[in-house]
Protein backbone atom coordinates (compact mmCIF):
# COMPACT_ATOMS: atom_id res chain seq x y z
CA UNK A 1 0.00 0.00 0.00
CA UNK A 2 1.47 3.29 -1.05
CA UNK A 3 1.74 6.21 1.23
CA UNK A 4 -0.22 9.23 0.36
CA UNK A 5 2.29 11.85 -1.09
CA UNK A 6 2.76 15.23 1.27
CA UNK A 7 0.48 17.52 -1.26
CA UNK A 8 -2.26 15.00 -0.87
CA UNK A 9 -2.57 14.96 2.98
CA UNK A 10 -5.23 16.66 5.03
CA UNK A 11 -4.89 19.15 7.06
CA UNK A 12 -8.06 17.83 8.98
CA UNK A 13 -7.38 15.99 12.65
CA UNK A 14 -7.86 12.10 12.66
CA UNK A 15 -10.87 11.56 14.21
CA UNK A 16 -9.17 9.85 17.32
CA UNK A 17 -8.01 13.08 18.55
CA UNK A 18 -10.51 14.27 20.46
CA UNK A 19 -9.93 17.53 22.16
CA UNK A 20 -13.65 18.45 23.21
CA UNK A 21 -13.09 17.78 26.84
CA UNK A 22 -9.70 19.75 26.92
CA UNK A 23 -9.32 23.39 29.08
CA UNK A 24 -7.18 25.65 26.96
CA UNK A 25 -4.21 26.84 29.39
CA UNK A 26 -4.25 24.55 32.00
CA UNK A 27 -0.72 23.73 32.38
CA UNK A 28 0.11 27.25 31.46
CA UNK A 29 1.49 28.45 34.86
CA UNK A 30 3.09 24.95 35.72
CA UNK A 31 5.20 24.76 32.31
CA UNK A 32 6.44 28.65 32.40
CA UNK A 33 7.68 28.04 36.15
CA UNK A 34 9.59 25.20 34.93
CA UNK A 35 11.06 26.85 31.80
CA UNK A 36 13.17 30.11 30.73
CA UNK A 37 13.62 30.86 27.10
CA UNK A 38 16.10 33.18 25.73
CA UNK A 39 16.54 34.03 22.06
CA UNK A 40 20.36 34.25 21.37
CA UNK A 41 21.43 37.05 17.85
CA UNK A 42 22.32 34.81 15.24
CA UNK A 43 26.14 35.07 15.41
CA UNK A 44 25.50 33.86 19.18
CA UNK A 45 24.01 30.80 18.11
CA UNK A 46 27.46 30.18 16.16
CA UNK A 47 29.18 30.23 19.50
CA UNK A 48 26.84 28.09 21.43
CA UNK A 49 24.59 25.67 19.55
CA UNK A 50 22.91 24.19 22.35
CA UNK A 51 21.67 24.98 25.76
CA UNK A 52 24.56 23.15 27.64
CA UNK A 53 27.02 25.44 25.80
CA UNK A 54 25.27 28.22 27.24
CA UNK A 55 24.83 26.69 30.69
CA UNK A 56 28.74 25.82 30.62
CA UNK A 57 29.65 30.00 29.11
CA UNK A 58 27.55 31.32 31.76
CA UNK A 59 28.64 29.58 34.95
CA UNK A 60 32.07 30.15 33.85
CA UNK A 61 31.75 33.65 33.86
CA UNK A 62 30.20 33.61 37.47
CA UNK A 63 33.50 32.13 38.66
CA UNK A 64 35.49 34.62 36.96
CA UNK A 65 32.88 37.10 38.10
CA UNK A 66 32.98 35.99 41.43
CA UNK A 67 37.08 35.96 41.74
CA UNK A 68 37.14 39.25 40.35
CA UNK A 69 34.70 40.83 42.96
CA UNK A 70 36.88 39.44 45.95
CA UNK A 71 40.12 40.84 44.35
CA UNK A 72 38.49 44.30 44.22
CA UNK A 73 37.57 43.74 48.22
CA UNK A 74 41.16 42.99 49.06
Amino acid sequence: MKRPSPKRRTLEMKPEYDFSGGVRGKYLDRYRKGTNVVLLDPDLVEAFPDSESVNHALRSLITIAKRAGSRKRA
